[in-house]
């Protein structure tokens, strides 16, 4: 495989939403790793470039987290300009960004997900704690990153928590709160990468956006205390929850496992973080893959298969067609 193999690569980060500043940070790494291996790439950001001129790149690495960019949006330009680029297809980035959907579509494979509430002005909130119990999970709809998100314990607490996820999101939801380990599984063109155990400071309620981006006693599990045979389970279950969606290419699964040992899935991210505190990087590394490597194993899959048989031990896989 050699650099010049790709043409001119558009990496796509930054954006309008709400994760702009993570989808900067992520897309500023895949950027740099991408230069150092001699590939011809630039930094393109759609909130300061017209859109129009992707037209003079021959491929786009895609890092836009959140909506227009993680939500079938950009995907859908770039298939109508017929240009290759990373990851998952537009119906799947849809699906995948959309919690509610996600898990009726699991719910309808058999797959194991919380029960939850869909809630607006009018919701009888009473009810919806007297159907899902306590605790509750209440999260915008369309957000990534665990922005609006909030652990509610008490009735009094729910219509403030669904008035702050709803100035994120004209939909919201109730989940029923799982008690019990976090853990997510990272999928690379095909195969579920080791499992990765995700355990929030104490003084955190749960993975949220501080957790997750600025604090630096998060905790992460690899190996992540499951037994063989458990870890095998999630992974299986993760590449399947995967698979329904549509999922392409590289994303990741969250889950949780219940005090009682059973798995739940949370949700897809079909466009994950690849900063200095993200999953993606970390789980290939586990599998020996250098963070340059894992940027240019995802940007393989932007290759037809013929263009990629010099190396066919990255099975990769093309988003266009």
């Amino acid at each position: 495989m050699q650099s010049t193999d790709f043409g001119k690569v558009a990496v796509l980060f930054g954006g309008n939403s709400a994760e702009r500043e993570v989808s900067l940070n992520s897309g500023q790494a895949v950027l740099q790793a991408l230069l150092e291996q001699g590939i011809n790439a630039e930094a393109f950001d759609p909130a300061v470039r017209s859109i129009t001129e992707i037209t003079a790149y021959d491929r786009a690495f895609i890092v836009l987290h959140g909506r227009g960019g993680e939500d079938g949006q950009i995907q859908g330009l770039l298939e109508w300009l017929n240009l290759p680029y990373t990851g998952s297809g537009v119906l799947a980035s849809a699906l995948g960004m959309d919690k509610a959907k996600t898990k009726q579509l699991w719910q309808g494979c058999g797959m194991p997900t919380a029960p939850y509430r869909l809630l607006d002005q009018n919701t009888d909130f009473a009810q919806v704690v007297q159907e899902l119990g306590l605790p509750l999970i209440i999260k915008p709809v369309h957000e990534g990153s665990s922005i609006g998100m909030s652990k509610v314990e008490t009735l009094e607490q729910l219509q403030p928590a669904y008035e702050q996820a709803a100035v994120h999101d004209a939909v919201v939801m109730a989940e029923r709160w799982i008690t019990g380990r976090e853990f997510t599984v990272v999928i690379l063109n095909g195969q579920a990468l080791p499992v990765i155990r995700l355990q929030p400071p104490s003084d955190a309620a749960f993975y949220d956006y501080e957790a997750k981006y600025q604090r630096n006693d998060t905790q992460y599990g690899i190996p992540c205390g499951l037994s063989h045979d458990a870890e095998q389970q999630l992974q299986a279950l993760a590449l399947r929850a995967f698979n329904a969606v549509g999922a392409t290419g590289w994303g990741r699964i969250d889950a949780m496992q219940d005090e009682q040992g059973n798995f739940w899935l949370l949700e897809v991210n079909t466009v994950p973080g690849m900063t200095d505190h993200s999953l993606v990087p970390m789980a290939a590394k586990a599998i020996g893959h250098s963070f340059a490597e894992l940027c240019q194993l995802i940007l393989q899959q932007t290759l037809s298969p013929a263009q990629a048989q010099t190396n066919p031990q990255t099975q990769p896989m093309s988003s266009v067609g």
